[in-house]
């Protein structure tokens, strides 16, 4: 009877430690504080996965290789994605609708932010913002608008892009000039400077902006309509400008390449446009008759749409803190320092836009209308189901645009398009 008892004694033991450790085990996998791939106890470093878009620079590798030479605790691992933004949306979308952790951190188009915070992919960053510190005044406002999805931020900068507006400062008076750069002007101010400045240095277009029905034309309702807070005002004003004498005749058929060659080619007082026309007229592109000393760059009067791209932790991800780190140091003032210095990427962090060693790595900052433009950018409409959104702004603004009928039905179509869900 004792030796019997002794026994039981002993199973019973043996599996009380077991059942201790598989708790144990169970305990660190069920919440995802990052603690799964933790090397507290002193063992290799946790390796992340970045998921990002290929770089002709050196930036983003410059990047990785110092947040890894500084941090013995994580260790990143560029995933190098397709450039084709379409393909990569659907691929990031395939691991993460299927709640896969192979990426650890990610790189969004800024129109895809709510999209997959709506879906549940992303990890909300508030909490980790206010415990490290830092406020959303310290980055670009329309990057920042654009991963803020129903009040919770999940997003910071990456590296942005805008919309501007670029002219001809040798057509354009000094004092118009002056007016345009401080962007204290309107829509009304720019339809008469287009007006009277027309015909003069050999041009023939006024003003010139994407209005074709795509994804350009959904970015300029947005900027005309200051963020559609006036929608029915900002169509109307589209509508002014594309069947103005100075306007081309196919006005309604611009994309950014139609608009960059005409303003390229001498032929337009103004142009919306991205900054990547700056770089094509300072490089002297093939068919660009301007130089840049003719050139001056603006915010656009209600402030220029916001393009580029945004970091971003997968919810699903096994090491969220490690996560967090890579994208504080990514986002913060020596990441984008590295990445605007050496890969002549706008910073998204504000206070580098007077840094002298940024500056000089990109011309476009030195220009007062460019740093001011920087300074007013507004967003896309953020939404779980933007493709739908901007179907909607496409189909609406176009109609309305080459008919000049049905204003009403168009502004209560994309007002309720853009309604926050």
């Amino acid at each position: 009877m004792k030796r019997f008892k002794a026994k039981w004694l002993a199973i019973m033991l043996a599996m009380s430690v077991s059942l201790v450790g598989c708790n144990t085990a169970t305990d660190n996998g069920n919440e995802n504080t990052g603690d799964q791939g933790d090397n507290a106890g002193g063992g290799e470093q946790v390796t992340l996965k970045f998921a990002a878009q290929n770089d002709n620079t050196p930036a983003t590798k410059a990047l990785i290789e110092e947040f890894n030479k500084q941090n013995d605790k994580y260790d990143i691992e560029w995933v190098e994605m397709t450039n084709d933004s379409a393909q990569m949306h659907d691929q990031l979308l395939n691991s993460l609708s299927a709640g896969s952790s192979e990426y650890d951190v990610l790189s969004l188009d800024v129109v895809w932010a709510g999209e997959f915070a709506g879906a549940g992919y992303l990890e909300p960053i508030d909490v980790r913002m206010k415990e490290g510190d830092m406020n959303k005044e310290d980055f670009n406002a329309g990057s920042m608008a654009s991963g803020n999805y129903k009040g919770k931020q999940y997003t910071l900068p990456f590296f942005p892009d805008l919309g501007l507006l670029y002219y001809r400062k040798d057509i354009v008076s000094k004092e118009d000039a002056s007016k345009l750069d401080s962007g204290s002007y309107t829509y009304d101010d720019l339809y008469g400077m287009a007006e009277k400045y027309t015909g003069e240095g050999g041009t023939d277009a006024g003003f010139v902006y994407q209005s074709k029905q795509y994804e350009g034309l959904t970015v300029n309702v947005t900027e005309f309509s200051k963020g559609y807070s006036d929608i029915s005002g900002g169509l109307e004003t589209m509508r002014k400008f594309s069947t103005a004498a100075f306007s081309p005749k196919n006005i309604l058929n611009f994309t950014e390449g139609e608009v960059h060659t005409t303003f390229e080619q001498g032929k337009a007082v103004f142009a919306r446009n991205w900054p990547y026309q700056f770089g094509r007229i300072k490089g002297q592109e093939e068919g660009v008759n301007v130089t840049v000393d003719n050139v001056g760059i603006a915010p656009l009067p209600n402030g220029g749409a916001v393009g580029g791209w945004l970091l971003s932790i997968n919810k699903s991800s096994k090491n969220v803190d490690g996560a967090w780190e890579f994208v504080k140091f990514a986002a913060g003032p020596e990441g984008q320092k590295i990445m605007s210095t050496q890969g002549g990427y706008l910073p998204g962090y504000n206070a580098l836009l007077d840094d002298e060693e940024v500056k000089s790595a990109n011309d476009m900052l030195t220009y007062e209308g460019f740093q001011n433009a920087l300074k007013a950018t507004i967003a896309r409409p953020v939404s779980p189901n933007y493709s739908k959104v901007s179907d909607t702004i496409q189909v609406q603004a176009h109609k309305y645009l080459s008919s000049g009928e049905g204003l009403d039905d168009a502004s209560s179509a994309i007002e309720e398009a853009v309604k926050t869900e």
